[in-house]
């Protein structure tokens, strides 16, 4: 069994990335790495994990480790590529010719053959042979930010932070039989119109959220949009909670919970007639501004 670990690392003031790929096989390792201009983090997180695959033989079995929740989705759950195509035409020509297994890696495990591909992909971004730890963006704090010197829980103290424009995005979707989203488009659920009277509860979860997660910073919320694209073949509603503020803290857990919210309400509305309605893929696809610039996850 051969496995290979990836990263892609991406800089948005400079549209300049970087991507790695270690392949291990029989405790043997081998690092392949390389930089682009003019690119994005989703295309690096692919290209690491293509040039990986394209050492490996043809037909052997390979597992390929990536922390990118866009690729391992798009490569193993069946998310939408919107974007990046040309290379996920490349991606699958290579992988029907072998044996891969898709598996996500959280970025902050302590594996090493992990840790190579993320410093080597920031080493390949930054041009640079090593890199001080504070000079690698987005990198995991080395202590928790919500808990104090003895453990206990903290709300992290952003008051010297400068205030920029916020943006995050979060995603999820509804999974129900025919007739129920049948019923939803013609507005005929006995309990209302289930679409507008989720969507005004998916505003109302992303303005009372630092009421429901207890070290959330109370916030200004300048706009919340909560937008509905209906799955015609799969009879499922996919939910898209957009929030915007100006302030010195991000805004991703508003979008999280407006856009749980506003599913949780459909399933509310809807559950008497349809008890097998479940709820999935809750997750950050962007966000924006403050340190870390534009994040990426997937394609709007």
């Amino acid at each position: 069994m051969i496995e290979i670990y990836t990263d892609g690392a991406y800089n948005p003031v400079t549209r300049r990335g970087g991507w790695a790929a270690v392949i291990v096989e029989e405790g043997t390792k081998n690092i392949i790495s390389g930089s682009m201009e003019n690119t994005t983090n989703n295309r690096m997180e692919i290209v690491g994990a293509l040039e990986g695959l394209q050492k490996v033989p043809e037909g052997r079995e390979v597992t390929v480790y990536t922390d990118s929740q866009y690729l391992f989705g798009c490569m193993s759950r069946g998310w939408e590529r919107r974007a990046n195509r040309d290379l996920f035409e490349k991606l699958d020509a290579v992988v029907e010719k072998r044996k891969v297994k898709w598996q996500w890696i959280d970025q902050s495990n302590p594996n090493p053959y992990q840790k190579d591909a993320h410093l080597t992909a920031l080493k390949m971004l930054n041009n640079k042979e090593e890199m001080r730890p504070e000079e690698i963006p987005g990198s995991p704090p080395t202590s928790l930010t919500h808990l104090d010197a003895e453990g206990r829980p903290k709300m992290v103290d952003v008051s010297a932070k400068p205030d920029t424009v916020r943006e995050a995005v979060a995603k999820c979707r509804v999974n129900m039989k025919p007739e129920t989203f049948d019923l939803i488009k013609q507005g005929k659920i006995a309990k209302g119109d289930v679409l507008t009277v989720a969507q005004l509860a998916g505003i109302m979860g992303a303005k009372r959220t630092p009421e429901l997660i207890p070290l959330c910073h109370p916030l200004l919320i300048g706009e919340v949009k909560i937008e509905f694209s209906l799955d015609e073949v799969n009879h499922r509603i996919e939910i898209m909670a957009s929030v915007k503020s100006t302030g010195k803290t991000g805004v991703e857990m508003e979008a999280l919970t407006a856009a749980a919210v506003t599913a949780l309400t459909i399933y509310d509305m809807c559950k008497a007639i349809d008890r097998t309605i479940t709820i999935d893929s809750l997750r950050m696809t962007r966000k924006s501004g403050g340190k870390s610039g534009l994040i990426e996850l997937e394609k709007d």
